[in-house]
């Protein structure tokens, strides 16, 4: 009777340590699994960690540098979306507010988007020194979305910021819902290759990538643009 009693209880701890080995390796599957998804998030993350590298200040600094300017040619870019008055307008990623306010100086109601709270709270600064108040307004951005109404805006301008948007296809079927009846959105980007400015090549997105993505959200009627700007491509995409 003592031998039975003694077997059970080695069945037993046997048992209990196959129990605990298969434990043992379900958590090291987790772990892995995570470890994984952590580095495929750091991955897709990389853009936006490489800007954040430099201080906001110093971003607000390089964005309304002259040397921007000449690059950016900002009149000619106007001057080529074309009359914009009286229309709304969503400026994603409007970081110092560059392109926000020259648009709303040629007389369209702006809303200023970004992410990042101190490039808001800069705009919101900037827009009372100008007195804007009645042309720009600051709308905080979520990383998964433009935060429009339905049908709010004419158009939405994206400068120097696509390539730092996550599951693009999605996130501009958001953009595209947001737009009224025949509204248009306007991406300028860096081309995909090697240039004194802008982010690695690495980090940048090619036109037929943008277009293939867009036209994925739904997007038609695209426009093409390679020779207005030395550095960046224009793509204009109907609604």
């Amino acid at each position: 009777m003592k031998k039975i009693r003694i077997m059970s209880i080695v069945a037993l701890l046997i048992i209990v340590g196959c129990q605990t080995k298969q434990q043992k390796d379900i958590d090291k599957k987790e772990v892995k699994s995570n470890e994984s998804h952590n580095l495929h998030k750091e991955h897709k993350n990389d853009a936006n960690m490489q800007m954040h590298k430099t201080s906001v200040s110093d971003l607000i600094k390089r964005f309304e540098s002259p040397e921007r300017d000449v690059y950016q040619r900002p009149k000619k870019v106007l001057d080529y979306i074309g009359d914009v008055h009286d229309k709304k307008i969503m400026d994603i990623g409007a970081g110092s507010g560059y392109f926000s306010v020259k648009l709303a100086k040629r007389g369209a109601y702006v809303i200023a988007g970004d992410v990042d709270d101190a490039f808001l709270e800069y705009i919101n600064n900037r827009i009372k020194k100008e007195v804007l108040d009645s042309l720009i307004e600051v709308r905080k951005l979520a990383y998964d979305s433009p935060a429009l109404e339905i049908q709010e805006v004419d158009k939405v301008l994206i400068v120097n910021t696509y390539h730092h948007i996550e599951e693009r296809p999605q996130y501009f079927k958001k953009v595209l819902k947001g737009l009224k009846h025949g509204g248009e959105l306007i991406v300028i980007d860096f081309f995909k290759k090697e240039l004194p400015i802008g982010p690695s090549v690495t980090h940048k997105i090619s036109r037929e990538r943008v277009i293939k993505e867009l036209q994925q959200a739904g997007f038609t009627n695209f426009t093409e643009n390679v020779d207005l700007l030395k550095m960046q491509f224009i793509i204009r995409a109907k609604k």
